[in-house]
């Protein structure tokens, strides 16, 4: 029987339709939300206008999926992680 490694972070590159899952979820909430205005005040023109939103979502969405940098606004974390146990007088010397 051959033996098969573990993959545990496989949902971090998972791809639907291009997107990544949580860009997904973000684009079939838009469609969602454009159906029910549509279906609950009928307009040509708001039909034709939540069309064109959509896929200008949908390929905003897929410019942001190919470069990820575009969204990165800053570090997250710090540069260095301690576990220095932080006295009062110490938390007190960095105040500024």
């Amino acid at each position: 029987m051959k033996p098969y490694k573990i993959y545990r972070h496989i949902r971090s590159r998972a791809l639907i339709f291009g997107l990544p899952v949580a860009f997904f979820a973000l684009q079939m909430l838009a469609v969602i939300g454009s159906l029910m205005a549509v279906i609950f005040s009928f307009d040509l023109r708001l039909l034709f206008g939540a069309m064109l939103g959509n896929g200008i979502l949908y390929g905003l969405l897929l410019k942001l999926a190919r470069r990820p940098e575009l969204l990165r606004t800053g570090n997250v974390f710090p540069h260095m992680i301690s576990n220095k146990k932080i006295t009062l007088n110490e938390a007190y010397d960095e105040l500024p």
